[in-house]
């Protein structure tokens, strides 16, 4: 079982690390796999979005968000928003198959378990950024 940040021993580094791997390895594969065949026009994914019919408009967004989302996965202030954007992308995509495309939603339901598991357990990350964020509010009495 991975245990927050403030956890201490044996098991709780060894699920940071396992968690880390997973990052980087989910994070690697967007950066370098799944959104440059998207961005640069690889022929399956030209045609899958010719499928689709909303235009190659929509590859260029979700290669932008896939890399994007790759490379904050391997930020550690940003991995968990990161992962929380791609859980997204991942959704759409197995919406996207199974509505339009009839296909196999099998890769995209792993990565979307994979990234859902990795927002999880950043979660105090994503809301200390969203804090962090959060416009401050002067609260004095005149």
């Amino acid at each position: 079982m991975i245990r927050s940040a403030g956890t201490t021993g044996t098991g709780a580094k060894a699920g940071t690390i396992a968690l880390w791997v997973l990052q980087i390895a989910l994070g690697l594969a967007f950066v370098i796999n799944f959104g440059p065949g998207k961005l640069l026009g690889s022929d399956q994914a030209v045609q899958t979005f010719a499928e689709i019919g909303a235009g190659q408009w929509l590859r260029y967004l979700t290669g932008t968000l896939e890399v994007a989302g790759g490379i904050g996965l391997l930020i550690p202030r940003l991995s968990g928003l990161a992962a929380l954007g791609l859980v997204g992308v991942m959704s759409g995509a197995i919406l996207t198959e199974l509505v339009l495309l009839d296909g196999d939603v099998l890769v995209p339901l792993i990565l979307l378990v994979l990234l859902a598991t990795i927002a999880w357990f950043r979660r105090d990350r994503t809301l200390a950024l969203v804090e962090h964020l959060r416009p401050r509010t002067s609260h004095r009495q005149v």
